[in-house]
């Protein structure tokens, strides 16, 4: 791939963060849209779990095929794809008359953004050679989704008072097609120079994982061990399919080896805790300030800024701290502030104090502002560079199973909780096991990290990259202007 300059490299990032932005907004409007989706379409909490949880879902399912697609096929071109079906299934969404047209919908504008973010994340990783402006880059990167964060909830805000939640959606149509222009000129194609076989088994295999787990996780509450057991027991089987099938094929859907580097394993691993906690978050923040407290959206938006503002002002700080000294520091400050800021909703109740609850969503956004970077940066440093889609897309999937299974559990929670109680009564109470939950992924967080940036895991790091460089240096993508 030549050379491209400064001033190019910047404008590719900047088209590569659009379709981040509108995939981050996306999913920060629809949450302080819910309240008024639910009185809308009189869905329940299983049904407002079902709107997040099938876009997170068919992403997260779908996001190795697409990144490794991308490499085969061409980045640029798959990218370019996924901006069009992003921006259509958006606008269907608007349109959907009923609760299960609108997740059916949200299954369709899924597909689309499988084909964005790890793709984009590929193109930024084979644009920034050098490792120091690759962080800086993705610290950038990190931004965006501070700045969908801080931007999502006053902007959904304002369009669900105003306009009404249908409006949400609309949003990604100018902003898409924006960047399917902009791609069109500017962004150059790459691939891997030597085409990886396609692996529909594979595939096949990872969508009944986490289609199954995620249906028995939602419907625990309300259906019977019957309905339940069979879907886990399924899950169980597609995993353990997946680790037998996948080291047998010369060109796997994901390289297991590639987890055999301690800090790829436990990105991987932070990635599902960080974002669960994200999911888990939004999901009982927004029920409860518009529900509980009797907002509207708009003020909910509102109260939401003392989280979303740290992570935007914390992430470009994180990719530079990463890029100068390594990810162990970012994810140090990370876990002990999620951990900090679920502890104070589980064991003192935050929710009923304004004081507590600023200083709760603060720390919130301070940790989530420091962790992404990090994530990102370990995926795909030290992997070569003609499998980078592949490393990225598993960061990206990481990100979106996390944030699917943090709704379901704690959503899961919240309802049996509740139960046949009065909402408003036992709203503090139901959610209380669901911030422990949240707890342990702000541990799991700063242990895990604190255990794989060490030497150790740098050894493993080392020793899992001579496995799977090219042995010819001096391979790279083919590209053309």
């Amino acid at each position: 791939m030549s050379e491209l300059s400064h001033r190019r490299r910047m404008l590719v990032l900047a088209i590569c963060c659009m379709s981040l932005l509108i995939v981050s907004l996306d999913n920060t409007v629809l949450n302080v849209a819910l309240p008024a989706l639910q009185r809308d379409l009189h869905a329940t909490t299983a049904g407002l779990q079902w709107t997040i949880d099938a876009y997170t879902l068919v992403l997260a399912a779908l996001l190795m095929l697409a990144g490794s697609t991308a490499d085969r096929i061409g980045r640029k071109r798959v990218f370019m794809t996924g901006l069009v079906v992003f921006t259509l299934g958006s606008g269907l969404c608007s349109l959907a008359p009923g609760q299960e047209w609108l997740v059916v919908f949200r299954m369709v504008q899924a597909v689309g953004g499988s084909m964005l973010n790890p793709v984009a994340m590929s193109i930024i990783t084979n644009t920034f050679t050098d490792p120091r402006e690759r962080a800086r880059a993705i610290g950038v990167w990190g931004a965006v989704v501070g700045l969908s964060m801080a931007a999502g909830p006053l902007v959904g805000g304002v369009l669900v008072d105003s306009v009404g939640w249908r409006s949400i959606f609309w949003l990604n149509l100018p902003v898409g097609l924006a960047a399917l222009l902009l791609t069109l000129r500017f962004v150059p194609e790459s691939r891997a120079p030597r085409a990886r076989r396609p692996d529909p088994l594979g595939q096949v295999m990872v969508i009944v994982l986490f289609g199954s787990l995620t249906y028995a996780i939602i419907e625990a509450p309300t259906a019977g061990a019957g309905t339940v057991l069979p879907f886990a027991a399924l899950a169980l089987a597609a995993l353990g399919g997946l680790l037998w099938y996948e080291p047998r094929r010369a060109e796997p859907l994901i390289d297991l080896r590639f987890f055999r580097s301690a800090p790829f394993s436990g990105a991987t691993v932070i990635a599902v805790s960080a974002f669960a906690s994200l999911g888990g978050f939004l999901f009982l923040s927004t029920l409860y300030l518009q529900n509980v407290r009797g907002l509207s959206a708009l003020e909910a938006g509102l109260w939401m800024l003392p989280m979303a503002v740290p992570t935007f002002l914390c992430a470009p700080l994180s990719g530079r701290l990463v890029g100068n000294r390594g990810p162990r520091l970012p994810l140090l400050v990370a876990g002990v502030a999620l951990t900090v800021s679920a502890t104070l909703f589980a064991a003192f109740g935050a929710e009923t104090s304004d004081a507590t609850l600023v200083l709760g969503y603060v720390l919130f956004g301070v940790g989530f502002g420091f962790v992404n970077a990090p994530i990102t940066n370990t995926a795909v440093s030290g992997m070569p560079r003609t499998q980078a889609g592949v490393a990225a897309a598993v960061a990206s999937t990481s990100r979106q199973l996390g944030q699917t299974l943090g709704v379901a559990v704690v959503g899961a929670l919240l309802a049996a909780g509740v139960g046949t109680s009065t909402y408003k009564e036992a709203f503090v109470a139901a959610a209380r096991p669901g911030w422990w939950v949240l707890v342990g992924c702000g541990l799991t967080v700063l242990l895990v990290g604190a255990l794989t940036t060490g030497s150790w895991g740098r050894r493993t790091a080392t020793r899992t990259a001579d496995r799977l460089h090219s042995p010819d240096p001096q391979e790279t993508p083919a590209a053309q202007p």
